[in-house]
């Protein structure tokens, strides 16, 4: 029997205000909350909250019999702590079910894992932890960033004591062989793999609301009856995509809630397929080889590689110099630059900076808050070079910096000062008026 593992993943970046060349040294806050705020509440609207109330109802309809798990990144996590706690109630629901597995990945939704092996195993550790707490759940199965995947990276995953990982069916890497198996990695076997289909996958994540597509509508028999009939004897077949799919990408105009409330009735009464979720999959199915990745790979553009976000020059820039501020901020405790090291580390500030064009350009486009890449690039850089003045600040490089930073402290207590006198006399004034005026009267 053929099953079908559908993951999802929930991000949401916190976005930077439009940091002026002026504003460095100045001022030390860099989100558009507005933005934040606005996004967020669209999309638990249209995705969030109505996807999660429909796979409550298909989970508790066909008693357990459907499956499906989830990765949150810890920015979309702070970003419901702050704006919509519900959200996070209702995923609590969906998981309190047994039906739903949740993936780790990095708290930033970041591509450490390309730069530094301690700050990427700090980074899984912290979002390992935090889905602990908010649901009291110990996740087996690990997805890096944009599901990228690479040898080595498996064997640090590995290493970090995860069973599993998934990441994108690249043709590239795959040449001849099949998504539609379980695989391990090639430096260490015991990591199991499993691969997206890309196909099954993107027919639902962009193409189903497109009327000149050929296979326009996209039902749920016509979809089941795809993969009741592919050949060979594949063994699952791996439905990885954004939530925000649902509701957001595809509007609900479009029918796709229709489409996700049938295709579970369909695949568990009149077919020869069943749900699964990772972890299920790894424990019963056996690999049929190793996948050899020894260049990353990724699910994004039709590369399926790290061009998104390392592809020119304005990208290579901004990343090698936010990861020259690592060995400094490994040895910081100031948790306001913490939190903004987070931030500066999600992988969609890098994604806004991308100069693709054609097809892959408009799905480029369609997330960037910004009118160009090169805006995006020159407003991160401001952020980046202010970050790096207060690093300087908190933990001096050089004895020049450590004086520097004496200085701008010693200011700062004097303008506290100033402040502080400047009030007090403002208050001393008004008193002296008032008086003033009651002798007048």
């Amino acid at each position: 029997m053929r099953q079908i593992c559908f993951y999802f993943q929930v991000h949401q970046p916190f976005r930077f205000r439009r940091y002026r060349f002026f504003d460095i040294g100045n001022d030390h806050y860099y989100y558009d909350d507005y933005l934040n705020e606005s996004v967020l509440r669209k999309v638990l609207t249209k995705c969030y909250l109505p996807t999660n109330e429909l796979l409550l109802k298909l989970i508790q309809k066909h008693q357990g019999k459907f499956k499906v798990s989830f990765s949150i990144s810890g920015t979309a996590i702070d970003q419901f702590k702050l704006y919509a706690p519900e959200v996070l109630d209702s995923f609590k629901r969906l998981v309190d079910t047994g039906c739903v597995e949740m993936l780790t990945e990095t708290y930033s939704h970041s591509l450490v894992a390309l730069k530094d092996k301690e700050e990427f195993e700090k980074q899984v550790r912290q979002h390992e932890q935090t889905i602990k707490d908010i649901f009291g759940y110990q996740p087996k199965v690990f997805r890096n960033t944009e599901l990228i995947y690479s040898d080595d990276i498996g064997q640090m995953v590995y290493d970090l004591g995860f069973k599993g990982m998934i990441t994108e069916g690249a043709k590239h890497v795959l040449g001849w062989k099949s998504p539609n198996f379980l695989y391990c990695n090639a430096i260490n076997p015991k990591l199991k793999v499993l691969l997206k289909n890309f196909t099954l996958s993107d027919d639902i994540a962009f193409r189903f609301g497109n009327q000149d597509w050929c296979e326009y509508p996209l039902t749920a028999d016509k979809y089941v009856n795809w993969i009741e009939n592919l050949e060979g004897n594949d063994e699952v077949i791996n439905l990885f995509m954004d939530y925000e799919t649902f509701g957001e990408h595809q509007w609900k105009e479009t029918g796709i809630f229709t489409f996700l409330e049938a295709l579970p009735t369909k695949v568990i009464s009149d077919s020869n397929l069943s749900f699964a979720t990772p972890s299920e999959l790894i424990d019963e199915l056996q690999p049929v080889s190793s996948i050899h990745v020894p260049h990353p790979i990724s699910w994004a553009d039709e590369e399926r590689d790290l061009t998104a976000w390392l592809g020119n020059e304005m990208q290579e820039e901004a990343f090698n110099k936010l990861y020259d501020f690592l060995p400094r901020v490994k040895q910081c405790t100031d948790e306001k630059l913490l939190k903004d090291w987070r931030y500066l580390q999600v992988s969609d500030h890098f994604y806004y900076m991308c100069t693709k064009f054609f097809s892959d350009g408009d799905v480029h486009a369609y997330f960037n808050p910004y009118e160009t890449p090169y805006e995006a690039f020159i407003n991160y850089m401001n952020v980046l070079n202010d970050f790096g003045l207060r690093l300087n600040a908190a933990m001096p490089e050089t004895l020049q910096d450590q004086n520097v930073a004496e200085l701008t402290q010693l200011v700062n207590e004097k303008e506290e000062i100033i402040k502080k006198l400047e009030a007090k006399l403002k208050a001393s004034k008004n008193d002296l008026k008032k008086k003033a005026e009651l002798i007048a009267q």
